[in-house]
């Protein structure tokens, strides 16, 4: 995968659906994309891969990945914060019989 920002959506607050139809759009143009989230966030952006798998036949998920980072605090202590990226792929269509 490219380093395109545009084949990236960051999960965050927003309402779950925002980032459905972000992502399908983007999907329509690019061969994949990936979800990325980290902390609380995780569970929506899993909530979004499903949703965008179960909603349409065209879309796979590749090698999700799961990791952390340490982020300083406002009360200047690190903190170590999950992140996963969640890569969506379109499936090729295979041309008839």
């Amino acid at each position: 995968m490219s380093n395109n920002t545009k084949d990236i959506i960051f999960i965050g607050k927003k309402p779950l659906m925002t980032y459905v139809t972000a992502a399908i759009l983007q999907l329509s143009i690019l061969p994949s994309i990936t979800l990325k989230a980290r902390g609380l966030s995780i569970s929506s952006a899993v909530t979004v891969a499903q949703i965008i798998l179960k909603r349409t036949n065209t879309f796979k998920l590749g090698d999700i990945k799961i990791d952390s980072e340490s982020l300083d605090s406002l009360d200047g202590k690190k903190r170590n914060v999950s992140t996963i990226e969640i890569p969506v792929n379109r499936i090729e269509q295979q041309v008839g019989n």
